[in-house]
C-alpha cells in the first residue's frame, strides 16, 4: 500500500484516493521567462516519480500543470516586476515570444529527462476568464477588496489562512511592508495580489486584459487555484511543489479555494525539498544556477542527473557537485552495461520465487514515500544476484524502470575497446586452465588502463571504472 508524507499533516499517510483508482494531479509549472535550472528539474523529476508510482500500482492519473506566462512578479510576495517583462527587456523580444520560447525549451528538458508530460498543459493566459469568475466569487463571498491599484484578498477573513506553514501569522508581515508603502490603502501587510491594474508601477504593463475593475492582469496565486479547479474539480487528490512554495503560494492557493467554494481543496500536499549548490540553495536570483544546457556542455547524459535524483529522497535536500554527477554517470553507464550485457536466456528453476521477492522489495520500497534511494538498492542487489538468470533480471529492470524513469533500454551501452577485449579473453583462457597468478597480473594490467573485470556464472564482464 502506498503512503506519502502530507505536508498539511507533517506525517506519512496511506494513499486513498477520492474515486477508486483514478488520481487527481496538479503540479506547479515553470514561469517561462528564462531556463529552467536544475533545481527547478529535481522538483519535476520527483513529480514524475509520484506519477509513475501511481500508475505501477495501477492507478489512472490526470496529472494538470500550469505554465505561468503572466503575473508572477520577481517576489512571491507580490513585491517587483512582473518576470516575464523583465525577461523580455533582457532579451529585447515580446513577452509572447519568450514565453513561447521558453515554454518549448521547458518541455524540451523534461522529455530529456524522461519526465512524463502532464495530461493537461495549461498556460495562464489562457483562463483569464476562470480567474476573473473565481475572483468575482470571492468579491461575492467577502474576501475580497479593492484598492485604487490591486484586488486584494483579505487573509483575516479566512480562518486558520496558515494552517499549510504552521507560521504564525505575524511572521508574514515583513515580506510585505514594503507593498504597504506602495498602496496605501491595503488593508494588512500579508493580504495579497488576486488583480493588479494599470496604474502606478503597472501603468505600462504590457500583457492587459479587461476585468469588472478595469483592465490589469491577474496576480500569480490565483491562476493555480482557477485552473485546478476547472480541470480536477475542488476537492482533489494531490498537489504537489517544491518546499519553497509552501509559506506564500500553496498557503494563499489554500485561502483562495477554499474560501471560494467553501470547500477542502486538497487532500494531500506533497513538496520535494530544495538542489543545493556549494551547500545554498539554487536559485536565479543568486545567480548560483545551472542548466540542462550546462550539464550537456559538459557531455553529460541528461539522465545521468536524474539518476543523481534518484539517489537521494525527495524530501532531502541534495548537494550538486560535478563530481556527484560523474559518479551517476558512471552508475547509469553500469546499470545499462548490465542489462545489454544479459547473455543467458535461459530461465532456471528458482527464477519465479526470486521474481517475486524482488518484486515486493522494489514495491515496498516505492510505496514507503517515494524511496529512491531504497528502490535503487533493490536495483543493484538484483543486479549483483547470481542467482537469477539475466532474461529473469531483464524482466524486472525493465519493470522497475517504468518507475524510475531512466529508460535504460534505449541507452546505448558502453562498448568494451578491443584491446581490453583481447586482455579479458586472453585473462579467461589463463583462468580456466587455472593458471590463476597470469590471470592476476592481466586483471591488474586492466585495472591501470581504467577497466575494472568482473567474473560472473555467464563469463567475464568489463565495465569502466
Amino acid at each position: 500500500m502506498l503512503k506519502i508524507y502530507n505536508t498539511f499533516t507533517r506525517k506519512k499517510e496511506i494513499f486513498r484516493p477520492i474515486r477508486d483508482k483514478k488520481v487527481g494531479l496538479y503540479t506547479c509549472g515553470p514561469t517561462v521567462y528564462d531556463y529552467a535550472h536544475i533545481g527547478n528539474l529535481r522538483t519535476y523529476i520527483f513529480e514524475d516519480v509520484l506519477r509513475r508510482t501511481l500508475e505501477y500500482n495501477d492507478y489512472k492519473v490526470k496529472h494538470v500543470m500550469n505554465i505561468t506566462d503572466v503575473g508572477h512578479l520577481t517576489s512571491d510576495a507580490d513585491l517587483g516586476e512582473d518576470k516575464m517583462e523583465r525577461g523580455a527587456k533582457r532579451e529585447g523580444k515580446s513577452v509572447w515570444n519568450i514565453a513561447k520560447f521558453y515554454t518549448a525549451n521547458f518541455l524540451k528538458d523534461i522529455q530529456q529527462l524522461n519526465i512524463k508530460r502532464a495530461s493537461l498543459l495549461i498556460p495562464a493566459t489562457k483562463t483569464i476568464a476562470d480567474q476573473i469568475a473565481l475572483i468575482k466569487k470571492l468579491f461575492k463571498k467577502g474576501f475580497a477588496y479593492e484598492t485604487i491599484q490591486t484586488i486584494y484578498f483579505d487573509v483575516l477573513k479566512f480562518k486558520n489562512y496558515t494552517k499549510l506553514s504552521k507560521q504564525k501569522l505575524n511572521q508574514k508581515i515583513v515580506g510585505g511592508r514594503q507593498e504597504v508603502v506602495t498602496d496605501p490603502q491595503k488593508h494588512h501587510p500579508y493580504d495579497f495580489a488576486l488583480w493588479f491594474k494599470l496604474v502606478g508601477r503597472f501603468k505600462n504593463h504590457i500583457m492587459r486584459w479587461p476585468s469588472p475593475w478595469g483592465w490589469g492582469f491577474p496576480g500569480w496565486h490565483i491562476e493555480c487555484s482557477a485552473i485546478s479547479t476547472k480541470y480536477l474539480g475542488q476537492p482533489f487528490d494531490i498537489h504537489t511543489g517544491g518546499v519553497d512554495h509552501i509559506n506564500v503560494h500553496h498557503t494563499n492557493e489554500i485561502a483562495q479555494s477554499e474560501a471560494a467554494t467553501g470547500k477542502k481543496s486538497v487532500n494531500y500536499w506533497v513538496h520535494g525539498e530544495h538542489l543545493l549548490v556549494n551547500n545554498q540553495k539554487m536559485a536565479k536570483s543568486l545567480n548560483n544556477f545551472y542548466t540542462l544546457r550546462d550539464i550537456k556542455n559538459k557531455h553529460f547524459n541528461p539522465v545521468a542527473f536524474r539518476y543523481l535524483v534518484l539517489t537521494s529522497h525527495y524530501r532531502s535536500k541534495l548537494n550538486f557537485s560535478w563530481q556527484a554527477l560523474e559518479a551517476a554517470q558512471n552508475a547509469l553507464n553500469n546499470l545499462t552495461n548490465d542489462l545489454q550485457l544479459a547473455i543467458n536466456k535461459r530461465a532456471r528453476a528458482g527464477d519465479k520465487r526470486l521474481i517475486i521477492n524482488y518484486k515486493k522489495a522494489f514495491l515496498t520500497a516505492i510505496n514507503d514515500d517515494l524511496n529512491t534511494p531504497k528502490a535503487l538498492s533493490v536495483v543493484w542487489r538484483l543486479i549483483k544476484d547470481n542467482q537469477l538468470s539475466d532474461k529473469a533480471k531483464k524482466q524486472l529492470l525493465l519493470r522497475f524502470d517504468d518507475v524510475l524513469g531512466l529508460d535504460i533500454a534505449k541507452i546505448k551501452p558502453f562498448k568494451t575497446p578491443p584491446k581490453i577485449r583481447n586482455l579479458a579473453d586472453q585473462r579467461e583462457k589463463l583462468r580456466i586452465n587455472k593458471q590463476f597468478i597470469q590471470a592476476d597480473a592481466l586483471r591488474k594490467k586492466i585495472e591501470e588502463l581504467g577497466y575494472k573485470i568482473e567474473d560472473t556464472p555467464f563469463g567475464p564482464r568489463v565495465r569502466k571504472q
